[in-house]
C-alpha cells in the first residue's frame, strides 16, 4: 500500500515505477524498490513525488530539495524530537512540507545508486522536489530494457534512477513540458536541459500575484492563457521584471527585447532582416487605398433563389462573394454555416446532407460515449484525461457568461459547450483541449443550437485552427512573422516607429491571431467577421489583412502621442470591443485591392496573400495571362453582386469595371 495521496492537484500518477537500488550488482528482487511517482500542482509551485509503496515508510527519511536551496536534504531529527512526535508523526503530504520549513536541515551528498540504510537495516528511498530546482533529466532512448529517468538538480545533485517497469516516460516529460521548457542537450541526446526561461505554469487570474522571476520561468508554457485576460498589464509586468533586473536599470535596446521575445517564444524572427530566408522589403509605393463599400447581408430569401429542386447551391462563388461582401442574416447561419466550415459540401443535395448527418450523429455520440463510461476509478489512471476534463470544466464556466445563451447556474449551454469540447478530447486525443478552444466553439454552438452539428462545425474550424494551439506554437509563429512582412510593405514607417519602442515583433496581436479577435469584438460582430472569413476571400490569410487594417487605424495616435512599449500595450489592449466590425471589413478588402493591384509586389508578399505569380512581375505591363484573364485584381468577386460596391481599377493603364454600377480610379 502506498502512502496518502498527498495534498495539491495531482496532474501525473504511476505505479510500478522502481528504483534499483543494487545499481546492477545483482539481480535478486529485493533490490527492486517498487513506488509511486506523482506531479503535484500546488498554489505557487509544482512538486515531483516519488515514494515507496511500503505503507510503513519512515518519514525520517525523505529527501527533497528545500525552498531556499536547490540542494537534495535530508531531515534530519534531533532525539528529542523524534520522542516528542512518537506515533503521531505526520505522514501527510501538506504536514512534510510545513515540515520543511521549519526543522533545521542537514546537507546529504548523494549520488545515483546509494542506498540509505537505517539502523533497522532496512533500505527506505522516498523524495521529492520543486520544478523550479531542476537542472536537467536523463533518459534512455534506444529502447533496450525499461525506460529510465535520472533528475539532477540545480546543485549538480543527481537523484536515484526511476525505471518504469509498467510503460515508457514518455507520458511524464510530456506533463513536465507544461510545466517547464526542455530541450535537448546539444552534447548529449539522451539529456534534456531544462531552459532558464521557463514557461507560464497558472491560469492568468494567479499570474498577476507572482513575483517577477516567476513571471520569467512561466511565461512559455501557457501564452494561451496569459493573452486570455488583460493581456497589456501581464506583458508589462512580464518586462518590467526582465528591466528590474538589469543592474543598470535602463531601458534595454530594442534588438535586446526581440532576443527576450524571441528566448520565450523559440523560433519567432520577426524583422530581422539579417536571417537567412528573409527578403528584404523596400519601399513600394502601392498607390492610394480604394473605398470599398458593402451591401447588405444575404436574405434567406436569396439564399433560396440560388438552389435546385434538389437542394444544390447552383453558383457557389455568387453565393460566396455575397457572403464576403455583406454577411448572412442571422436566421440563415443555421444552414449557410455548415457550407463555409466544411461539414457540408457546397456541391451537394438536401438528401445526401441528411444522410450526412445520420452517419455523423452515429459517430459523434459513439466518441461521447467513450469518455462517458470512463468510471471514476479509470479517470483516476488516465491524467491527461483528468486534465482536459479540469480544463474545459474551468473554461466553460467563464466563456461568454453574459450571453443569454449561457448565463446562470446549470444553463442547458453550458453543458452542450462542456460535451462538446469533452468529445473533442476523444476526436483528436493528440491535441485534446488547449484553453482558447471554448471561445472558439462558442458562437459556433450559438448558432447551431444543436449538439451534433456544432461538433462537426467546430472539428472543421479547429482543423483551420489547430497549428495555433500545438505545442510548438508553430501556426503562430508563422502568423506573426507573416503579418510582420505584410505591415512592413503597407507602412515601412510605422513598422520602423513600432521597433523603435520594443515592439516590432508585433506580440501583441498574439491574442487576435489565437482566437481570431474573439476577445476585441462584440457577440454579433463576431458572428459577422468570421462568416466574411470563412468565404477564403478576397485572398489567402485575409485575417492577417484586418490586423493590418486594425494596426493602421491607430497609427496616427499611436505616433502622434509617441507611445512608448507600455502605451502601445495598454492602447492596444482597450480597443477590445470599441472597433467597428463594417469599418475594418472594409478598410481590409480595400488594403487587399492595394495589394493585389500592386506591379511591383514582393514575392513573400504574394505567397503570404496566395497571388498567382504572374500578377507581380514588374515586367507585366497588362496584368493578363496568355488567355487575357487579368490576374492583377481579383476581379470575380465584385462580379454578379446586385447591390452597388466601390472598387479598385484593375492594372496601372487602363480601367475595368468591376461592378455593374460603378468603379473608382485611384490617383
Amino acid at each position: 500500500m502506498a502512502a496518502a495521496p498527498p495534498s495539491g492537484q495531482v496532474v501525473y500518477e504511476q505505479d510500478g515505477v522502481f528504483i534499483h537500488s543494487s545499481c546492477g550488482k545483482n539481480d535478486d528482487q529485493d533490490s527492486l524498490i517498487a513506488g509511486i511517482l506523482r506531479v503535484i500542482e500546488k498554489e505557487n509551485e509544482v512538486v515531483v513525488d516519488w515514494r515507496p509503496l511500503d505503507e510503513t515508510l519512515d518519514t525520517s527519511n525523505i529527501l527533497c530539495a528545500g525552498k531556499d536551496s536547490s540542494s537534495v536534504v535530508e531531515w534530519t531529527q534531533t532525539p528529542k524530537e523524534k520522542c516528542s512526535r512518537g506515533a503521531d508523526r505526520p505522514s501527510s503530504y501538506e504536514a512534510e512540507w510545513d515540515m520543511v520549513t521549519t526543522v533545521s536541515f542537514k546537507k546529504k551528498p548523494h549520488s545515483n545508486g546509494d542506498a540509505t540504510t537505517h539502523a533497522n537495516g532496512e533500505s527506505k528511498w522516498s523524495f521529492l522536489f520543486s520544478l523550479t530546482d531542476l537542472k536537467s533529466i536523463k533518459q534512455n532512448k534506444k529502447g533496450m530494457g525499461w525506460s529510465y529517468l535520472v533528475f539532477c538538480l540545480k546543485d549538480d545533485v543527481k537523484l536515484p534512477a526511476l525505471h518504469f517497469h509498467r510503460g515508457d516516460s514518455k507520458l511524464l516529460i510530456k506533463c513536465l513540458e507544461k510545466h517547464v521548457a526542455l530541450d535537448e542537450s546539444p552534447d548529449h541526446e539522451q539529456v534534456l536541459l531544462v531552459k532558464t526561461q521557463k514557461s507560464l505554469s497558472q491560469s492568468f487570474e494567479n499570474l498577476l500575484d507572482e513575483p517577477s522571476y516567476g513571471l520569467l520561468q512561466k511565461l512559455k508554457r501557457d501564452p494561451y492563457t496569459v493573452t486570455m485576460g488583460r493581456f497589456s498589464k501581464v506583458t508589462n509586468y512580464i518586462f518590467d521584471s526582465f528591466r528590474l533586473s538589469d543592474p543598470s536599470n535602463q531601458r534595454r535596446p530594442p534588438s535586446e527585447m526581440a532576443d527576450l521575445i524571441h528566448d520565450t517564444i523559440p523560433g519567432l524572427k520577426i524583422n530581422q532582416q539579417e536571417e537567412p530566408g528573409f527578403e528584404v522589403i523596400t519601399r513600394i509605393d502601392l498607390g492610394k487605398q480604394p473605398e470599398v463599400s458593402r451591401r447588405e447581408p444575404v436574405s434567406a430569401e436569396e439564399w433560396a433563389k440560388n438552389m435546385d429542386s434538389e437542394g444544390r447551391i447552383l453558383d457557389v462563388d455568387y453565393i460566396k462573394r455575397s457572403i464576403f461582401k455583406g454577411g448572412l442574416c442571422h436566421t440563415l447561419r443555421k444552414e449557410a454555416w455548415k457550407f463555409l466550415l466544411g461539414y457540408f459540401p457546397w456541391n451537394s443535395s438536401k438528401e445526401e446532407r441528411a444522410n450526412l448527418q445520420k452517419r455523423k450523429t452515429d459517430e459523434y455520440f459513439r466518441m461521447k460515449l467513450q469518455w462517458k463510461s470512463v468510471s471514476e476509478e479509470q479517470e483516476k489512471r488516465n491524467s491527461r484525461l483528468r486534465d482536459y476534463r479540469s480544463l474545459i470544466e474551468k473554461d466553460v464556466n467563464r466563456t461568454d457568461r453574459t450571453n443569454k445563451f449561457y448565463e446562470g447556474e446549470d444553463n442547458p449551454g453550458l453543458i452542450l459547450l462542456h460535451d462538446i469540447l469533452m468529445t473533442y478530447c476523444m476526436y483528436d486525443f493528440d491535441l485534446g483541449y488547449v484553453q482558447g478552444m471554448s471561445d472558439l466553439l462558442s458562437p459556433v454552438l450559438y448558432v447551431m443550437e444543436n449538439e451534433v452539428d456544432a461538433f462537426w462545425c467546430f472539428v472543421s474550424y479547429m482543423d483551420q485552427m489547430h497549428q495555433n494551439f500545438e505545442e510548438q506554437m508553430q501556426g503562430m509563429k508563422t502568423q506573426l512573422i507573416q503579418l510582420s512582412t505584410l505591415l512592413r510593405l503597407l507602412d515601412s514607417g510605422f513598422c520602423s516607429y513600432l521597433e523603435s519602442q520594443d515592439s516590432g515583433y508585433l506580440y501583441f496581436c498574439f491574442r487576435w491571431l489565437l482566437i481570431r479577435f474573439k476577445r476585441e469584438f462584440s457577440f454579433q460582430d463576431i458572428l459577422r467577421l468570421w462568416e466574411v472569413m470563412w468565404t477564403e476571400l478576397p485572398c489567402q490569410n485575409f485575417h492577417l489583412l484586418l490586423c493590418c487594417a486594425i494596426l493602421e487605424s491607430e497609427k496616427q495616435q499611436i505616433m502622434d502621442k509617441h507611445y512608448d512599449f507600455n502605451d502601445i500595450l495598454k492602447h492596444i489592449n482597450e480597443l477590445s470591443m470599441k472597433i467597428d466590425v463594417e469599418y475594418i471589413l472594409c478598410k481590409a478588402e480595400a488594403i487587399s485591392m492595394q495589394m493585389m493591384n500592386c506591379k511591383e509586389l514582393p514575392q513573400a508578399v504574394s505567397e503570404i496573400l496566395g497571388i498567382e505569380s504572374s500578377s507581380v512581375t514588374p515586367d507585366s505591363d497588362t496584368g493578363e495571362d496568355e488567355s487575357g484573364a487579368d490576374l492583377s485584381c481579383p476581379t470575380s468577386l465584385y462580379q454578379s453582386i446586385s447591390t452597388p460596391v466601390i472598387a479598385a481599377n484593375g492594372t496601372q493603364d487602363s480601367a475595368q469595371q468591376m461592378s455593374e454600377t460603378q468603379s473608382l480610379t485611384p490617383a
